[in-house]
């Protein structure tokens, strides 16, 4: 391969990965929402790339299950049914439960103060949805990083992405945010006490109802 050759070789590998960060991170902020329709043209546009690189990042993500192909609409952002949303939330309480088990062994001092103060401004943000979401976000990201385990970490992180496909937040329901607040605090106090069953137990908990907000939420008629 000449030294031109594989120059090309990389500009285009290069220019792939910047449009699968960049979809990725669209997806993430729901700026690409579920349901919506992908056509290459239009994202190489609006990325400032040829189709090829979209095409690679679109085929990238599609094998992460964040992007599928329906008859007669192509490429669509991946929308998740009631079943698929239980199986999502089943996978993650798992998950949850062994950072928790595992942050409760490992987490230090400097993790728990982080928790502490991320459990006092969600006190504070109880009735602004948006910023509930966003701290809780913060709030369990670092009980993930206080297991100290990398592939676990990645797993949830992959989680992650696919939870950012459902749209709008469970903390839009009555007292869902008060109701998480006082689970977090549960949680805080058993990983400080290193009660690693106990908290992992208190996760999977929190998680499960925070699925069966999740489905209220999406499928259910409210007055």
């Amino acid at each position: 391969m000449s030294t031109q050759t594989g120059a090309a070789v990389s500009d285009d590998l290069s220019r792939a990965e910047f449009a699968y960060t960049r979809l990725m991170q669209m997806l993430r902020t729901q700026e690409l929402r579920a349901g919506q329709r992908l056509r290459e043209i239009d994202l190489a546009e609006r990325l400032g790339v040829s189709r090829t690189p979209v095409r690679e990042a679109l085929r990238r993500i599609a094998s992460e299950g964040l992007i599928t192909l329906v008859a007669g609409r192509g490429l669509v952002v991946t929308e998740f049914d009631k079943q698929q949303v239980r199986e999502l939330y089943a996978m993650r309480g798992i998950l949850e439960g062994a950072a928790a088990q595992l942050a409760a062994r490992n987490a230090s001092t400097a993790d728990l103060g982080m928790m502490r103060h991320i459990l006092e401004r969600c006190g504070a943000a109880i009735d602004s949805p948006d910023e509930s979401m966003r701290l809780n976000t913060q709030f369990h990201r670092t009980i993930h990083q206080a297991a100290h385990n990398r592939y676990l970490e990645q797993a949830l992180a992959n989680m992650a992405d696919s939870l950012a496909l459902l749209p709008g937040t469970t903390f839009n329901l009555p007292d869902r945010a008060a109701i998480a607040h006082a689970e977090h605090s549960g949680i805080v106090d058993a990983l400080a006490q290193r009660e690693a069953d106990r908290a992992e137990q208190l996760m999977r908990r929190h998680i499960e109802f925070a699925g069966a907000a999740r489905v209220q939420m999406m499928f259910e008629s409210f007055d």
